[in-house]
């Protein structure tokens, strides 16, 4: 799986949101300014290269669909993201934010109980 560009990822997360859609869908969702219809299909048109979109033929119109979930996208990003910045350490990377104050006390409460839980979970399970 290779990464997304920004706008590539914009357009997949207007289709994940959509599931099933047409350009001028995709356009409509898009904050000011709009990009062009033809911007919009060059993307989608990438998109299927890299095997991220797959569609329906309705005469010379198109419906696009995403061949990748969102989660699974999410998962190897995150997990790029954390080798490339963290050394591939979730620790540094919460300290990193913690220490930057980034997240808030009440944040951390919230993400040390599901910690627990996690633990919990992993334990009995």
């Amino acid at each position: 799986m290779k990464e997304l560009t920004k706008a590539e990822e914009q357009v997949m997360h207007l289709l994940w949101q959509l599931e099933k859609a047409y350009v001028k869908d995709i356009i409509e969702l898009m904050p000011e300014p709009k990009p062009a219809y033809n911007t919009v299909s060059t993307i989608i048109r990438i998109l299927e290269t890299k095997e991220f979109v797959g569609h329906e033929a309705f005469g010379k119109t198109y419906r696009y669909f995403p061949l990748i979930k969102k989660e699974t996208y999410t998962q190897f990003y995150m997990k790029n993201f954390l080798s490339g910045y963290f050394g591939g350490s979730f620790k540094k990377m919460v300290s990193f934010f913690t220490d930057k104050e980034e997240v808030n006390v009440k944040e951390m409460e919230e993400i040390l109980q599901l910690m627990q839980a996690q633990i919990k979970q992993k334990k009995d399970g």
